[in-house]
């Protein structure tokens, strides 16, 4: 009878796609995997966040909850908090195994070991003079159309209020020559759009020497099967006119960016330590649809930051609504031990970030309404991913417009031209297959 694994994925996409590729390093290894709500599994692994305090706590209870209700289980307890915290994984009751964000490709060996010595082993180690890219594979990710690819790792930027580059270390990136295999791989297994995804994906290349994003996009973009490459997360400073010639010359770089701005007052993002204005913020979103008008800019906004003052937020609603964002994650500030921000006195309190959250929100409502009517008419490709009920399918568009459409046919998996009619809800709009 096979040994059963079980994993538990807190937090990104980046732990996401490690949790898959520890899945396959298990599956290669004869395990069966199950999913993480069957209790009594063999071997149980835990992927953490740490992004907050929140996440940490999030974090601890899973690892609990996880031993409580599969008490025979091997559990091991991988990620970010585990990398920072490691001490405090150790003293959990019944954690067997901790690694934190390098070495996973050992799991299945620490795992086998312990079986044989039952002593609880802990291999996190400091990262600070990590700097190659540790190679994971994955031919499969979480979902059957877009496949997410992890590219680089780590984080040189030190915003004061956040605790990743500890979790991650230095910025390390993934060979292309690696990246295009695994492209080549996944496209074999029917994914028609990788995702190019990390902790800070902007600064791709820069321990490769000369090589940047743009020369990974245009090497991704040569393997034939793939038909849309969509960035997640980045920072505005890559965007440049050479970038975006180059980037359309692919033909495949989906025209979605998701800028993450933060705050909208140049005060605040000095105190978050993020190194542009809001000036130089609008001259990218600008150039951005200079090249490709009909852009979908996303992004993540913060609000309650230490010392944020009314008329800070005023200027961050004003400024956001000056960029027509086509949708924003909204955050209310949690403080993360560990950081600058933390140790400012003049913490908001908390229902004041209830307050500008919900009229972020009220904004936002309205910024993606004004994006889908300005697409209404226009003719754009989409990814069918899913039949949600019978003859009724939802994909993505290029600019990130989920869309409904209807078809007598199974169209699953399919890229086709549509033409955006008309609103559903705030998420989703209506089109025609023409």
């Amino acid at each position: 009878m096979k040994k059963t694994f079980s994993i538990l994925t807190l937090g990104c996409k980046v732990n996401q796609y490690e949790s898959e590729a520890v899945a396959e390093m298990f599956n290669k290894k004869g395990y069966l995997n199950l999913d993480y709500e069957i209790e009594n599994s063999d071997i149980f692994i835990v992927n953490t966040c740490t992004v907050t305090n929140l996440s940490d706590r999030k974090s601890r209870q899973a690892i609990r909850k996880v031993k409580r209700n599969n008490p025979d289980a091997i559990v091991a307890v991988m990620g970010c908090y585990s990398q920072v915290a490691p001490e405090k994984v150790e003293k959990i009751d019944g954690v067997d195994i901790i690694i934190g964000t390098t070495e996973r490709d050992k799991i299945v060996e620490l795992v086998e070991n312990f079986e044989k010595e039952n002593k609880q082993v802990n291999i996190v180690r400091s990262l600070k003079y990590d700097h190659e890219f540790q190679k994971i594979h994955t031919k499969h990710t979480d979902g059957m159309t877009r496949a997410y690819m992890k590219v680089q790792d780590g984080c040189n930027r030190f915003c004061s209020y956040c605790i990743i580059p500890y979790a991650r270390g230095p910025i390390r990136s993934r060979t292309i020559e690696d990246a295009v295999e695994e492209a080549k791989k996944l496209t074999e297994n029917g994914y028609k759009e990788i995702i190019l995804t990390g902790i800070h994906v902007g600064s791709y290349g820069y321990d490769l020497g000369k090589k940047r994003l743009i020369d990974l996009i245009e090497a991704i973009a040569e393997v034939d099967k793939v038909k849309r490459i969509r960035l997640s997360s980045i920072e505005q400073g890559i965007i440049s006119e050479e970038f975006l010639e180059r980037a359309m010359k692919t033909g495949k770089l989906c025209d979605h960016f998701h800028l993450s701005l933060q705050s909208g007052s140049d005060e605040i993002l000095k105190k978050m330590n993020r190194k542009y204005t809001c000036d130089e913020f609008y001259e990218k979103t600008e150039l951005i649809r200079k090249y490709m008008p009909d852009a979908g800019l996303t992004t993540d906004v913060i609000v309650g930051f230490p010392e944020e003052k009314e008329e800070n937020f005023k200027e961050s609603l004003e400024f956001i609504k000056k960029v027509k964002f086509s949708k924003i994650h909204i955050f209310k500030y949690s403080k993360r031990a560990g950081t600058p921000a933390a140790e400012i006195k003049d913490q908001v309190d908390g229902n004041i970030k209830i307050e500008r959250a919900e009229k972020l929100a009220e904004v936002n409502e309205q910024l993606m309404k004004d994006f889908k009517k300005e697409n209404f008419g226009k003719i754009k490709s989409l990814l069918v991913e899913e039949e949600i009920e019978k003859g009724k399918f939802l994909g993505y568009t290029t600019n990130y417009i989920r869309c409904l459409v209807e078809s007598e046919k199974d169209i699953k998996n399919q890229i086709l031209d549509v033409e955006i009619k008309d609103e559903i809800d705030s998420e989703i709009a209506k089109a025609i297959i023409v």
